[in-house]
Parts: structure tokens; sequence; C-alpha cells
């Protein structure tokens, strides 16, 4: 059985795991409106595995007979003016989703619940990726994206992205 603690915070997670997936919305908007359609696609995938990683938390606490609350999902609040800035904006989210992540691993580890540290086992791995993507995504962007000719480079290689559901089995 689950800690309220622990359940509680699991539950605050699906809730910014949806709102994750709503930011990423709002990024691939703001390519699609300044022609990048290749760094939308990019987000949309990512929004994308942010709707799947709620919906995990989700099942989680379905399957330990947890109750589910759903909360509102904030308006993104980014202010987006230059093609770096969702860039930038998504590096400082995935490192905040980190934390949370982190927070809860600690509370399931204070109350012994091995079972929700190995659920978590996947999202601290996977988060690690996330902020080295983010990260990534900056440093190409520096490099490449005030080159015209760089950023359509750019923009192509997001362009090929596709989805993969996570491979996590609950």
């Amino acid at each position: 059985m689950l800690s309220k603690k622990v359940a509680k915070l699991l539950n605050a997670q699906i809730t910014k795991e949806f709102y994750s997936a709503y930011l990423y919305l709002h990024f691939a908007n703001f390519y699609v409106e300044r022609g990048l359609n290749g760094f939308a696609n990019w987000y949309q995938v990512q929004a994308q595995e942010e709707r799947d990683h709620a919906m995990l938390f989700l099942q989680y606490l379905q399957n330990n007979d947890a109750s589910v609350t759903l909360e509102a999902v904030d308006k993104p609040a980014a202010e987006l003016k230059d093609n770096k800035d969702p860039l930038k904006a998504a590096l400082a989210h995935e490192q905040y989703v980190t934390e949370s992540i982190h927070a809860i691993y600690e509370a399931a580890a204070v109350a012994k619940d091995y079972r929700t540290m190995q659920f978590l086992d996947w999202f601290v791995k996977e988060q690690g990726e996330e902020e080295a993507n983010a990260s990534d995504l900056i440093k190409k962007m520096d490099l490449f994206g005030t080159d015209a000719k760089g950023l359509y480079m750019l923009d192509q290689e997001l362009g090929g992205r596709t989805y993969a559901a996570p491979s996590l089995t609950l």
C-alpha cells in the first residue's frame, strides 16, 4: 500500500507531466508560426512522450489501489520571442521535473516503498536523457542557428524524429 505522502506526490506528478505536454505543444506552435516545422515536430513528439508519462503515473496509482486526482493543467507561461527561447525553457523545465521525480523517490525511500522506487528508476534514467537532449538542442542551436543553411539542416534533422511509446511495463 502506498503511503499518503507518496500517493499525493505521484498524483501531483500526473499534473506536472500533462503540463509538460501542454508546454511542449506551446513550443511546437511557436515553431510552426516561424516556419520551423522540424522543431515543431520534435516538440510534438515530446508532448506525446509527456502525455504517456502522465498515463504511466496514473496507471501505477490505479494498479496500487490508490485514488487518482486529476487537477487542472495550467496554461503554459513561457514567453517566447527568439528561436532559442523554447530550448532554454525546455531545459529548465526538465530540470524542474527531475527535481520532482527525485522528491518522490526520496519520499518512497523514507516510506520504504521499494515498489515505487523501482517504478521510478525508469523515470530517473529518462530524466537524465531528457536533460541531455534539451542541452544538446541548445548546443546545436548555438552552433548552427545563426546561419540560415545550418538552421535549415537542423530543422530537417529534427523533422525526422518519430514517436516511440515508452517501454516501461507496470
